[in-house]
């Protein structure tokens, strides 16, 4: 069985996305142009120099997000909507989406099929490690997402990106979590972000 990972990028004061967060700015109001704003900017201004990050967030063989990274659709489905990565996503693999809201699975190009889970985390969890084989399972996001699984005792491994600036207020990481021991596995800096990884003590 693999292991459950988790890859997430934060601002210095732990914070995954900033106040006002809408369709054009899905990560709210982090000081950013564009869809990625600020705090994705190291993945698409310096693709090269983070390559194996960013490649590495895609090896998974089955991932889990909640509803809210999925996209801006609240409430019942009555209006279409396939993510926020067009008719190719990056995933590749089966994505289970946290939702109160029923919905048929919805195929992609490329191998990526949504499955939308009703009945809780444990559940998604089951789904993606079934889904996944010997693969790892990777918790997406977004942070609200993250802390349930954290706080549940779910993830083995957290790999945080960090990005030099404060957001100050919006969705934070670690809130509600209880203390958690961490050991560093590795660390490398480059020139918009950190990255970390921790496993995660049990």
């Amino acid at each position: 069985m693999g292991r459950v990972i988790c890859d997430l990028t934060i601002s210095v004061d732990g914070y995954s996305a900033g106040l006002g967060q809408t369709e054009e700015r899905p990560f709210g109001d982090d000081g950013g142009d564009g869809s990625g704003g600020r705090l994705h900017a190291w993945m698409f201004d310096t693709p090269e120099e983070n390559r194996t990050e960013v490649d590495r967030m895609s090896a998974a063989g089955a991932f889990i997000m909640g509803r809210n990274m999925f996209g801006p659709v609240r409430g019942a489905w009555d209006r279409r909507w396939n993510g926020w990565w067009g008719e190719d996503p990056p995933f590749h693999a089966p994505v289970f989406v946290l939702t109160h809201h029923a919905r048929e699975p919805q195929p992609m190009d490329g191998g990526t099929t949504y499955h939308f889970v009703t009945d809780g985390i444990a559940s998604a969890l089951a789904q993606a490690r079934a889904a996944a084989g010997d693969g790892d399972v990777a918790v997406q996001g977004g942070a609200t997402t993250v802390n349930q699984y954290l706080a549940a005792g779910l993830i083995d491994e957290l790999r945080l990106h960090i990005v030099p600036f404060t957001l100050g207020a919006g969705t934070r990481l670690f809130e509600g979590v209880p203390p958690l021991e961490l050991e560093q596995v590795t660390s490398r800096s480059a020139s918009l972000v950190t990255h970390v990884t921790y496993r995660v003590l049990p």
